[in-house]
């Protein structure tokens, strides 16, 4: 899933997704230790999509927080890496 695609969900739909991708990666990995496994680019796809989620939260978090504090009138600093 492309991280356009992400983005238009609210947050509790990523949350969800998230929860669902956690499991699926942990029965591949088991799937995997059996030896059962029958694609096994999809653990890396599974944990790509996990970091997207995880991404997407924390940059809607950070963007919370910067509306808060910009309506109670302190400055805030925003660092550009």
């Amino acid at each position: 899933m492309k991280a356009s695609q992400l983005r238009e969900k609210n947050s509790e739909q990523l949350q969800y997704e998230l929860n669902e991708t956690i499991k699926s990666l942990f029965n591949l990995r088991l799937q995997a230790q059996s030896e059962r496994l029958n694609a096994p680019s999809e653990l890396l796809k599974k944990r790509r999509l996990i970091a997207r989620i995880k991404t997407i939260l924390r940059e809607r978090e950070i963007e919370s927080q910067i509306v808060s504090l910009k309506g109670e009138g302190e400055y805030v600093v925003v660092q550009e890496f």
